[in-house]
This record gives C-alpha cells, sequence and structure tokens, in this order.
C-alpha cells in the first residue's frame, strides 16, 4: 500500500480559497486518487476522485468550486477549492484506491489514506 501525506488545510473566511495536496510515497499511477471530508459529527463524505484515465468526479455540493488535478510525475493530487463556504469545514482526507464508479463514494472502497488536514471557514 502507498502512504499518504496531505497538507495545505488552514482557515479562510468564507469566500476564500485553499488549495490541498496530497503526496504520495510511490508512483500509483494505478491508483484512483480521491478527496473526502468529515465534518464534527458527521459521517466521512467524499468530495471528488481523479481516475487513472483522467475522468474526474465532484459531489455536487462542491461542483464548480472545487477542482482536483493530479501530477503523475510529482505523485500528487491537488484539490484546488475555491469560494468555500461555512459548511465546507471539515478534516480533508486524501486516499487512494482501484474503484468503480458505483462505489466511488464509499470510503471502504479505498485501500490507503492520509492523517487529514483541517479545513476551517468561519467569519
Amino acid at each position: 500500500q502507498v502512504q499518504l501525506v496531505e497538507s495545505g488545510g488552514g482557515s479562510v473566511q468564507p469566500g476564500g480559497s485553499l488549495r490541498l495536496s496530497c503526496a504520495a510515497s510511490k508512483p500509483n499511477s494505478a491508483d484512483d486518487m480521491a478527496w473526502f471530508r468529515q465534518a464534527p459529527g458527521k459521517e466521512r463524505e467524499f468530495v471528488a476522485v481523479h481516475r487513472r484515465n483522467n475522468i474526474k468526479y465532484y459531489a455536487d455540493s462542491v461542483k464548480g468550486r472545487f477542482t482536483i488535478s493530479r501530477d503523475s510525475a510529482k505523485n500528487t493530487v491537488d484539490l484546488q477549492m475555491n469560494s468555500l463556504k461555512l459548511e465546507d469545514t471539515g478534516l480533508y482526507y486524501c486516499a487512494a484506491g482501484s474503484i468503480i464508479l458505483s462505489t466511488m463514494k464509499r470510503s471502504e472502497t479505498y485501500h490507503s489514506w492520509g492523517q487529514g488536514t483541517q479545513v476551517t471557514v468561519s467569519s
């Protein structure tokens, strides 16, 4: 399995932007790479996935505001978050796995996880 390390979290006002980055410990171009988040008292939820065939999918709640990108040469996957809202607050996790479309939003589908990076949106 690959080790994942997230970075880039922080505090921002509503409407602001943050860029998260996830670094893999080894080349993993065969994996699909995803971002999940978990707000206090809530279940972990899917945010976005960058599949190994370069197709991307987003949760409806972030579509048009967040962009997932991947650099296979650097073994990184980033999440650019714009127009942040209060409800975007949470611990953001990077995940790796070999998924099928019907299960891409299910956390148990992914075999490797980072430790998470905190994103706080507050006024």
